[in-house]
Protein backbone atom coordinates (compact mmCIF):
# COMPACT_ATOMS: atom_id res chain seq x y z
CA UNK A 1 0.00 0.00 0.00
CA UNK A 2 1.48 3.35 -0.98
CA UNK A 3 1.99 6.37 1.26
CA UNK A 4 -0.81 8.44 -0.30
CA UNK A 5 -3.29 5.57 0.15
CA UNK A 6 -2.35 5.33 3.84
CA UNK A 7 -2.93 9.06 4.27
CA UNK A 8 -6.27 8.84 2.48
CA UNK A 9 -7.47 5.98 4.64
CA UNK A 10 -6.32 7.73 7.80
CA UNK A 11 -8.10 10.95 6.75
CA UNK A 12 -11.31 9.23 5.68
CA UNK A 13 -11.49 6.77 8.60
CA UNK A 14 -11.52 9.18 11.53
CA UNK A 15 -14.29 8.45 14.05
CA UNK A 16 -15.92 5.74 11.95
CA UNK A 17 -17.43 2.46 13.00
CA UNK A 18 -15.60 -0.68 11.85
CA UNK A 19 -18.11 -1.49 9.11
CA UNK A 20 -17.99 2.09 7.82
CA UNK A 21 -14.19 1.85 7.56
CA UNK A 22 -14.53 -1.40 5.63
CA UNK A 23 -17.00 0.18 3.19
CA UNK A 24 -14.77 3.25 2.72
CA UNK A 25 -11.71 1.05 2.13
CA UNK A 26 -13.65 -0.87 -0.53
CA UNK A 27 -14.65 2.39 -2.24
CA UNK A 28 -11.07 3.72 -2.23
CA UNK A 29 -9.70 0.42 -3.55
CA UNK A 30 -12.32 0.30 -6.30
CA UNK A 31 -11.41 3.81 -7.44
CA UNK A 32 -7.63 3.74 -7.01
CA UNK A 33 -6.77 0.16 -7.96
CA UNK A 34 -9.72 -0.75 -10.16
CA UNK A 35 -11.10 2.29 -11.98
CA UNK A 36 -7.84 4.25 -12.27
CA UNK A 37 -5.91 1.22 -13.52
CA UNK A 38 -8.84 0.12 -15.69
CA UNK A 39 -8.56 -3.22 -13.93
CA UNK A 40 -11.64 -5.22 -14.86
CA UNK A 41 -11.16 -7.87 -12.20
CA UNK A 42 -10.89 -5.41 -9.30
CA UNK A 43 -13.76 -3.29 -10.62
CA UNK A 44 -16.13 -6.25 -10.90
CA UNK A 45 -14.97 -7.98 -7.70
CA UNK A 46 -15.76 -4.87 -5.67
CA UNK A 47 -19.28 -4.43 -7.05
CA UNK A 48 -22.36 -6.21 -5.76
CA UNK A 49 -24.89 -7.27 -8.37
CA UNK A 50 -27.29 -6.28 -9.60
CA UNK A 51 -25.35 -3.02 -9.77
CA UNK A 52 -27.34 0.13 -10.50
CA UNK A 53 -25.96 3.37 -11.98
CA UNK A 54 -28.01 6.59 -12.07
CA UNK A 55 -26.55 9.07 -14.56
CA UNK A 56 -28.30 12.06 -16.12
CA UNK A 57 -31.51 10.90 -14.39
CA UNK A 58 -31.50 7.56 -16.20
CA UNK A 59 -30.89 4.14 -14.68
CA UNK A 60 -28.49 1.48 -15.94
CA UNK A 61 -28.78 -1.97 -14.39
CA UNK A 62 -25.87 -4.39 -14.60
CA UNK A 63 -27.09 -7.85 -13.60
CA UNK A 64 -23.68 -9.55 -13.33
CA UNK A 65 -19.96 -9.13 -14.02
CA UNK A 66 -20.29 -9.97 -17.72
CA UNK A 67 -23.06 -7.42 -18.09
CA UNK A 68 -20.89 -4.74 -16.46
CA UNK A 69 -17.86 -5.54 -18.61
CA UNK A 70 -19.75 -5.16 -21.91
CA UNK A 71 -19.27 -1.37 -21.88
CA UNK A 72 -16.01 -1.20 -19.96
CA UNK A 73 -13.66 -0.81 -22.93
CA UNK A 74 -15.98 1.76 -24.51
CA UNK A 75 -15.88 3.81 -21.31
CA UNK A 76 -12.08 3.59 -21.27
CA UNK A 77 -11.99 4.95 -24.83
CA UNK A 78 -14.33 7.84 -23.93
CA UNK A 79 -12.30 8.66 -20.83
CA UNK A 80 -9.08 8.84 -22.88
CA UNK A 81 -10.83 11.01 -25.49
CA UNK A 82 -11.76 13.55 -22.82
CA UNK A 83 -8.16 13.67 -21.56
CA UNK A 84 -8.65 11.54 -18.45
CA UNK A 85 -5.68 9.94 -16.74
CA UNK A 86 -7.00 9.25 -13.23
CA UNK A 87 -9.66 10.18 -10.68
CA UNK A 88 -8.76 11.47 -7.23
CA UNK A 89 -11.13 11.04 -4.31
CA UNK A 90 -10.92 14.35 -2.45
CA UNK A 91 -13.30 13.43 0.36
CA UNK A 92 -15.64 10.69 1.52
CA UNK A 93 -18.44 11.20 4.02
CA UNK A 94 -20.60 8.51 5.55
CA UNK A 95 -24.15 9.80 5.19
CA UNK A 96 -26.05 6.90 6.75
CA UNK A 97 -25.09 3.39 7.75
CA UNK A 98 -25.73 0.10 9.44
CA UNK A 99 -23.73 -3.13 9.57
CA UNK A 100 -24.72 -4.23 6.04
CA UNK A 101 -25.32 -0.97 4.16
CA UNK A 102 -23.37 2.30 4.05
CA UNK A 103 -24.28 5.40 2.05
CA UNK A 104 -21.16 7.32 1.01
CA UNK A 105 -20.91 10.81 -0.45
CA UNK A 106 -17.70 11.06 -2.46
CA UNK A 107 -16.13 14.25 -3.78
CA UNK A 108 -14.08 13.33 -6.82
CA UNK A 109 -11.78 15.03 -9.28
CA UNK A 110 -10.99 13.82 -12.78
CA UNK A 111 -7.41 14.68 -13.73
CA UNK A 112 -5.29 14.64 -16.86
CA UNK A 113 -1.77 13.19 -17.10
CA UNK A 114 -0.32 16.44 -15.67
CA UNK A 115 -2.55 15.95 -12.59
CA UNK A 116 -4.61 19.00 -13.57
CA UNK A 117 -8.25 18.78 -12.63
CA UNK A 118 -10.71 19.17 -15.49
CA UNK A 119 -13.87 17.93 -13.80
CA UNK A 120 -14.98 18.10 -10.16
CA UNK A 121 -18.12 16.31 -9.00
CA UNK A 122 -19.96 14.62 -6.14
CA UNK A 123 -21.29 11.10 -6.25
CA UNK A 124 -23.43 8.97 -3.93
CA UNK A 125 -22.44 5.33 -3.56
CA UNK A 126 -24.44 2.75 -1.69
CA UNK A 127 -22.16 0.06 -0.35
CA UNK A 128 -23.68 -3.27 0.68
CA UNK A 129 -22.27 -6.25 2.53
CA UNK A 130 -23.46 -9.40 0.78
CA UNK A 131 -22.17 -12.85 1.75
CA UNK A 132 -19.58 -11.19 4.00
CA UNK A 133 -18.18 -9.02 1.15
CA UNK A 134 -18.45 -5.24 0.84
CA UNK A 135 -19.22 -3.98 -2.64
CA UNK A 136 -20.69 -1.01 -4.46
CA UNK A 137 -24.35 -1.74 -5.23
CA UNK A 138 -25.49 1.69 -6.46
CA UNK A 139 -23.80 4.82 -7.83
CA UNK A 140 -25.37 8.17 -8.64
CA UNK A 141 -23.40 11.24 -9.64
CA UNK A 142 -23.66 14.73 -11.03
CA UNK A 143 -21.02 13.82 -13.58
CA UNK A 144 -21.43 15.32 -17.05
CA UNK A 145 -18.45 13.58 -18.68
CA UNK A 146 -17.90 9.98 -19.86
CA UNK A 147 -19.84 7.41 -17.85
CA UNK A 148 -20.46 3.68 -17.95
CA UNK A 149 -24.07 2.95 -18.89
CA UNK A 150 -26.14 0.05 -20.22
CA UNK A 151 -29.76 -0.37 -21.27
CA UNK A 152 -30.67 3.02 -19.87
CA UNK A 153 -34.20 3.16 -18.46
Amino acid sequence: MNFIRKLQEKKFNCDMKKYEKEAVKTAITWNDDGFNNRNKEICTDLLNFPHVRLWKNKFSIFNDKEDFLEGFDDQTKKLKEEGWDHTVTLDIKVVQSDETKVHLLLHQSRRNSDDIEYHNFHTLWIMTKVEDKWGIQFRSSFLDKASHTKNII
